[in-house]
């Protein structure tokens, strides 16, 4: 048997719930109890978190990454994140606009626990159908509140904001699942948009 060093990928296994996870880190019995924010990041880090060199949206380099579609394909861990970001949720938050894609699993979960209407943004309106670019509740004169699963520099968030605009939408704040604390804090609020994160990446460093 081929050995492995220890700074290998761990391997993945499907359990008997039908979603992936890390072998050997994740026990799915547990997660659906967390009864901490330290012991979520903590899963979160040991699911999603990738080391080596990376580019990041906004063209620069990384030497570490988090997977968000590794925590995100997890219903387990997806639902206990939801269920924190409920209490982060401004007051007066008509519609829960989550964007292209990232977004779009953090929303779902967050409208099912919150109870408040979601919409899914396109980062281009589709040419076919009913050629929308916001999918799902109606954004127009409505208080939206923009969710996104990792925030680095803001650089989408400020296009898809524009865009909710022009729609007639209200926009203020957006929530994410983590601040990679890159500039986007800094750059958003220069365009009157508040960012408010579940974690920050400091929050996921061992």
């Amino acid at each position: 048997m081929k050995n492995v060093s220890s700074g290998a990928p761990k391997p993945f296994r499907l359990n008997l719930r039908g979603f992936f996870t890390v072998s050997g880190l994740v026990d799915n019995n547990k997660i659906s109890v967390v009864n901490n924010d330290k012991t979520l990041a903590a899963t979160i880090r040991e699911v999603s978190h990738l080391t080596g060199t990376f580019t990041l949206r906004s063209g620069r380099q990384a030497s570490e990454y988090f997977d968000k579609y590794r925590f995100e394909a997890n219903p387990a861990i997806l639902s206990e994140i939801a269920k924190r970001m409920v209490d982060l949720i401004p007051p007066g938050t008509e519609i829960l606009a989550g964007l292209e894609l990232g977004g779009v699993p953090v929303v779902t979960m967050l409208s099912h626990y919150s109870g408040i209407p979601a919409a899914f943004i396109r980062k281009k309106a589709k040419e076919y159908g009913t050629a929308k670019l916001a999918e799902g509740a109606d954004v127009s004169g409505k208080n939206v509140l923009i969710v996104e699963d990792v925030v680095t520099s803001g650089g989408q968030v400020v296009l898809s904001t524009d865009d909710l605009r022009s729609l007639g939408a209200h926009v203020t704040h957006i929530i994410c699942v983590i601040d990679r604390e890159e500039g986007g804090t800094e750059n958003l609020a220069s365009n009157e948009i508040k960012l408010i994160s579940l974690f920050k990446k400091s929050d996921l460093v061992e």
